[in-house]
C-alpha cells in the first residue's frame, strides 16, 4: 500500500525561540491548521444540515446482484455536533477516483445514545444495499461517527453488511478530554469506562468486518491519542498513524483521503491484525 507522505514544515531555527522547536513547533502548525479547516467547515455547515437527497429508485426485486469486484457504496458518517459538510473534500477525492455511489447520513444532533444511532444507521446501509443491489458497503466514520459504526458492525451483526470500516480521530477505548462536556450523555459514553468502550472489548469472534483506523499523534480529542487504534484480539485490524496534523483535519487533509481511497479499493480477506499502534504512516 502506497501512502503520500506530507512534507514537513521547515523553519529557519534560529529565527525562533527555542520553545517551538521539535514537537511544540509541530503542534503549532497543527493548531493553525485547525483553525484554518474550523473557519473553512463553519462556512460549509449550513449546507449540509439537511438531509442528503437520494433520487435513485431501489432496483426490481429479481434484479441481479452486482458482481463481487463491483466497488461497493461509501457510506460517510460525521462526528459529534457535526453534519455530512465535514465531508466534502474527501466524497470529491473518492467520486474522481471511481467511486460511484457515497452517500453521508446526518444523524440527529440530539442523538444521546450510541445503540439508538447504531441500529438507526444499520437501517440505513440495509436500505442502501436494497437500493444499490449491493450486498455489503463500507463506511468511513469521523470521531463519534467511526463508534457508532464499529458498534452496529461488531456488536449488532452489521459485519454481514459492512465490508469495511475506516475511522478517523474515533475514541475506541474512549477519551477524557472536556470533563466538562460529560454532561451531555453521548459524551459519556464516549469516556474509557463507559458501558459502551466496556461492550466494545467484549469478545466477537468471527466478526467479518475490516477495520482500518487513522490516528494522529496530534489530536488534541484523543486523550490518549492512542485511544484512536482499534485494540482487540478478535478483529481485522490496521492502524495508520497520521503525523503533522490534529482532529478536524483527518477528513480534509488530501494525503489521509489517498490513504483512505487506498484501503478501501486494496480492502481484502487476509488483513493482518495489528493491535498496537505501530501501524503505516502518512507523514
Amino acid at each position: 500500500m502506497t501512502i503520500t507522505r506530507v512534507q514537513p514544515f521547515r523553519h529557519c531555527s534560529t529565527l525562533l525561540p527555542a520553545s517551538l522547536a521539535g514537537l511544540p513547533l509541530a503542534l503549532l502548525k497543527a493548531t493553525a491548521l485547525e483553525l484554518v479547516i474550523l473557519a473553512g467547515h463553519l462556512l460549509l455547515y449550513p449546507s449540509g444540515i439537511t438531509q442528503e437527497r437520494r433520487t435513485a429508485p431501489p432496483p426490481p426485486p429479481d434484479a441481479p446482484r452486482l458482481p463481487a469486484n463491483d466497488k461497493p457504496p461509501v457510506l460517510l458518517l460525521h462526528g459529534f455536533i457535526d453534519n455530512r459538510s465535514v465531508f466534502v473534500l474527501l466524497r470529491r477525492n473518492l467520486a474522481q477516483h471511481g467511486r460511484q455511489h457515497l452517500e453521508s447520513l446526518n444523524y440527529s444532533p440530539l442523538t444521546c445514545d450510541i445503540r439508538t444511532a447504531a441500529e438507526l444507521l444499520g437501517r440505513h446501509i440495509e436500505e442502501i444495499c436494497e437500493r444499490t443491489g449491493h450486498d455489503r458497503v463500507d463506511v468511513v466514520g469521523h470521531s463519534l461517527g467511526g463508534l457508532i459504526a464499529r458498534y452496529y458492525a461488531q456488536r449488532l451483526g452489521g459485519d454481514a453488511c459492512v465490508r469495511t470500516l475506516v475511522t478517523l480521530g474515533t475514541p475506541h477505548s474512549g477519551t477524557r478530554v472536556a470533563p466538562l462536556a460529560d454532561a451531555h450523555p453521548i459524551v459519556r459514553q464516549m469516556r474509557p469506562g463507559s458501558d459502551v468502550v466496556a461492550e466494545l472489548r467484549e469478545p466477537a469472534p468471527g466478526c467479518r468486518t475490516q477495520f482500518v483506523s487513522f490516528w494522529s499523534e496530534l489530536d488534541q480529542i484523543m486523550d490518549p491519542v492512542e485511544t484512536a487504534c482499534v485494540d482487540h484480539p478478535d478483529l481485522i485490524a490496521q492502524n495508520v498513524r497520521v503525523s503533522g496534523i490534529g482532529h478536524l483535519a483527518l477528513p480534509v487533509h488530501p494525503a489521509v483521503a489517498t490513504a483512505i481511497r487506498q484501503a478501501l479499493d486494496l480492502a481484502a480477506p487476509g488483513m493482518s491484525s495489528a493491535g498496537s499502534a505501530d501501524g503505516l504512516t502518512v507523514a
